[in-house]
């Protein structure tokens, strides 16, 4: 009918949604993909970082594998993740909640709690050595003898410090998370809490966490696998130390590749952190157990 009238059929025009997602595929294959199969091929091969790359099979993985080191390694990145994940869920929930009220002042506090964000952990790790010093430090400087401690020499102290550093840099970054999914929250859920009588602790537990579900699963899952990169920090606190008591995966892989110049087995622990971030991040998406009907429910 269209051919006797001289018109033709109108074509949908195609939607150009597809091409927009071309640039950041780019960008992700080459500085995420391409380097990582440069890594797994620089596992099966024997390198020192300057001359010849000789492939030598699985000599990397097994002197990796075989290193008693490695599981004194695997334990202190994970019980970094576990005491990490303790410290900064409850404080991130606590002041993501406090800081999604709508009175000015808290919006100003939430600006200051973002700034140990902004701030390099090159940085941040320089000005607590300095500060931790028992000869130079804070302790010193104002005669206080609880501050004089060898924070940095013992290994249950060094331990602590790296903690409360860490918790200190990103439990802000996780509070931004948590207060957007409070105030993502109905109203209409607390007005009809205070009708029943529910003060705000009640209405905190029975309505607040159990909304903020999957935001804890979101936020959860940036922490645990964030802390199997935790480099610099500990690198210049503790160097591992004392005792290799703050030796992680990740520092770990770092004296291999660059002060050991055995690029080999460093690739094959950089591949080990990816397998294990990415088994934490499957585990916690399958923890949430996250479906189409729950997502569209939550925040509604």
């Amino acid at each position: 009918m269209s051919s006797l009238t001289g018109h033709r059929p109108r074509r949908e025009p195609r939607s150009i949604l597809p091409w927009l997602a071309v640039p950041a595929l780019v960008v992700f294959v080459g500085f995420a993909v391409i380097p990582l199969v440069g890594v797994f091929a620089l596992s099966f091969t024997t390198w020192d970082g300057i001359g010849a790359i000789h492939p030598s099979g699985l000599t990397s993985w097994r002197a990796v594998l075989t290193d008693p080191g490695l599981p004194h390694a695997l334990w202190v990145t994970f019980l970094v993740m576990a005491v990490s994940w303790a410290v900064q869920t409850p404080l991130s929930i606590l002041l993501g909640t406090f800081m999604a009220g709508r009175q000015r002042y808290r919006a100003v506090l939430g600006v200051v709690y973002f700034v140990p964000l902004m701030l390099s952990s090159a940085a941040i790790a320089i000005a607590y050595k300095a500060l931790l010093d028992p000869n130079f430090g804070l302790g010193a400087g104002l005669n206080i003898q609880a501050l004089s401690k060898d924070w940095l020499g013992r290994p249950g102290l060094a331990f602590g410090v790296v903690i409360f550093v860490v918790s200190w840099q990103f439990v802000p970054f996780h509070s931004l998370i948590y207060q957007g999914g409070v105030q993502q929250i109905p109203k209409s859920l607390y007005e009809a809490a205070q009708l029943d009588g529910a003060g705000r602790i009640r209405q905190f537990f029975s309505i607040t966490l159990p909304q903020l579900k999957y935001t804890i699963i979101t936020s959860s899952t940036l922490m645990v696998v964030g802390s199997l990169t935790f480099f610099d920090l500990i690198f210049i606190l503790t160097e591992g130390g004392p005792a290799d008591a703050t030796r992680v995966l990740a520092l770990d892989m770092y004296k291999r590749g660059f002060q050991a110049s055995l690029m080999g087995p460093a690739s094959a622990i950089a591949v080990i952190l990816v397998l294990v971030g990415l088994a934490l991040a499957l585990l916690l998406r399958r923890l949430g157990g996250r479906d189409a009907g729950a997502s569209q429910l939550e925040g509604a």
